[in-house]
């Protein structure tokens, strides 16, 4: 029996106690706000210790603690890095059919928060840990986990930190398991810039129009004037345009009809808008948040001077940036890439095809270290809203996944 088959014969004969744990995982509630994974941390700790594997706690933040285990191989080379999250987002119980916190198994999915993003990878990423720290004297090089808390607010306390401050983590390549479907691998995404905007007025008595303008209609009229940005062209290198080209069915299965049109392109979402007191009050005040994404081939201060211009048609205007993260993406037809793709095909029958992501990874952080990160997990069902789940199938072909692709990067 080969050693890639023997992995897999592995897997399946602890079929039962990878789903178990994953399943236990998805029930220590790690909402974030307001991002207290200390339990589930220990809950990943306790499991490593049982399997003889050593590893350090960095806490910057108490209740934002990051587990790093790492071995070497019996022999010299390259160093693979295994990154997943723990925190996940906030509950809604509107709508939920299963408890979020429950992680029930139903008609072979397993449903709650967190359950696709990324409970699911981060298990990935524990147990191919496990099953190559068995086999470390087969391999070359160097294998380490980072289980890592804060990734809904970017890290600060989690990657973010272990980058900046744990050399040690960076590695030569990295592999995540955050939601992306079994049928793509994401080798870059786009960049969030997060801008709140403040109208201010003197406000008035509802029927006394004439004395003041409406904070909440000139909040109006510039959202609308602000969805003239998603018309600013993007100009992304050729061969991240051909091989957008190329996804754009699967990038439309992974992530919903459309996804692949916007993919490309300047995109404006006003998630927060605040304003007024009381029905007769003209609003001496409003506060909008917008969230612009922006894809590979445009940078910040494109996209600042045109809101500027904008700005400067609204006298009492405030704008102030609330975050921002560059674009990222690392080379779509990498060793990993090509890796993924033998491993997923052998698999399932399905080759997937490298594409760029809408939504936000900790995988950027080594990107912009020029470090190749790729993103291969679940499909992101329920992700960010109600009955979040993974089908059983899914989640296990993830780990067999993993489980070969980092076998083959570190015995090459």
């Amino acid at each position: 029996m080969s050693e890639k088959a023997a992995l897999l014969a592995a897997i399946e004969q602890d079929r039962n106690e990878i789903i178990d744990f994953f399943r236990g995982l998805v029930r220590v509630k790690t909402p974030n706000p307001p991002g207290d994974t200390r339990e589930a941390a220990a809950y990943i700790g306790k499991f490593l210790t049982a399997q003889g594997l050593g590893f350090r706690t960095v806490a910057p933040m108490a209740e934002y603690p990051n587990l790093i285990a790492s071995f070497d191989a019996s022999q010299p080379g390259r160093h693979l890095v295994l990154n997943g999250h723990i925190d996940v987002f906030p509950v809604d119980p509107i709508g939920w059919t299963q408890d979020p916190w429950g992680g029930a198994l139903v008609d072979g999915k397993i449903y709650g928060r967190g359950a696709c993003d990324m409970k699911a990878g981060t298990t990935a990423s524990i147990f191919t840990y496990r099953y190559l720290s068995r086999i470390r004297e087969k391999l070359k090089g160097k294998l380490t986990l980072t289980c890592v808390s804060d990734e809904e607010t970017f890290g600060p306390w989690g990657a973010r930190y272990l980058i900046e401050h744990c050399p040690e983590v960076h590695g030569d390549c990295l592999l995540n398991g955050e939601p992306s479907g079994t049928n793509t691998i994401r080798f870059g995404e786009k960049g969030p810039l997060w801008l709140a905007f403040t109208v201010t007025t003197p406000g008035a008595h509802g029927a006394y129009t004439h004395l003041s303008a409406s904070a909440t209609k000139i909040a109006g009229r510039l959202i609308a004037d602000l969805e003239t940005l998603t018309e600013l062209p993007a100009t992304a290198p050729d061969n991240i345009v051909r091989a957008l080209e190329q996804a754009a069915p699967a990038v439309d299965h992974a992530m919903g009809a459309g996804a692949s049109l916007i993919v490309p392109k300047v995109t404006l979402n006003v998630g927060v808008m605040t304003g007024g007191l009381k029905v007769n009050m003209v609003p001496g005040q409003c506060r909008i948040e917008a969230d612009i994404r922006l894809p590979l081939g445009i940078d910040k201060e494109t996209i600042m001077k045109e809101v500027r211009k904008i700005v400067a048609r609204y006298p009492g205007v405030v704008v102030e940036e609330i975050n921002f993260n560059p674009p990222s993406y690392c080379d779509p037809y990498g060793e990993m890439v090509e890796i993924l793709q033998t491993n997923a095909r052998q698999l399932s029958g399905v080759e997937p095809v490298p594409i760029v992501s809408l939504g936000g990874t900790d995988a950027r952080l080594w990107r912009y270290r020029n470090i190749p990160a790729y993103v291969y997990g679940p499909p992101p069902a329920g992700m960010g809203s109600c009955d979040e789940h993974v089908g059983v199938d899914d989640f296990l072909h993830v780990v067999r996944t993993h489980v070969l692709s980092a076998y083959d990067y570190l015995t090459r």
